[in-house]
């Protein structure tokens, strides 16, 4: 089973952030197969957990969303005695040194300042899990602080280019 988790900041107020682009691929994921999340109040997440796969919103904010992985992972015992992840788990979040509309695939790497990425490594105790960093930096990046830049929403223009992103994520990550 993989577990397949979408950074994010909860709440209507997050919704449309660059820093959401975790939730937002889950959620264009869902919908397009007609899957439902649950919340679950012992994880404080959204999950939906499907034959193959596990996916997960975390519900806390960004810089702790490896209290609920880890939660699932010590509930369902899983991937125990495995110390290598990278076919397991799959974190999909934003990164802000790659240009808008490009994505990368990585694996064993550090969290590079993003801080839920930080979160999941230090509850886990491990960076070998793989990663999808989906760009959402811009020619706007170097006029607000990082901070504000990551919480502003996508440009309408951004919006409609964020389907195109998401089936060559999933399409390479050969979900379903």
């Amino acid at each position: 089973m993989k577990l397949i988790v979408g950074l994010g900041n909860p709440g209507d107020i997050y919704k449309n952030n660059r820093h959401n682009i975790g939730f937002l691929f889950l959620d264009y994921f869902v919908k397009k197969n007609n899957l439902k999340f649950k919340f679950d109040k012992k994880f404080n997440s959204e999950i939906i957990k499907d034959l193959d796969y596990f996916f997960v919103k975390p519900q806390a904010f960004m810089n702790n969303s490896g209290f609920s992985i880890k939660k699932i992972f010590d509930y369902y015992n899983f991937l125990a005695d495995v110390l290598d992840f990278q076919d397991n788990l799959i974190v999909i979040h934003d990164e802000l040194d790659l240009d808008f509309g490009n994505f990368k695939i990585s694996y064993n790497s550090g969290s590079a300042g993003h801080n839920g990425v930080k979160s999941i490594i230090d509850y886990l105790d491990t960076k070998k899990f793989t990663r999808v960093r989906i760009g959402i930096s811009n020619e706007n990046r170097n006029k607000i602080s990082t901070d504000r830049f990551v919480l502003n929403n996508f440009s309408d223009s951004e919006k409609n280019k964020l389907l195109n992103i998401f089936q060559s994520i999933e399409k390479k990550l050969a979900l379903y």
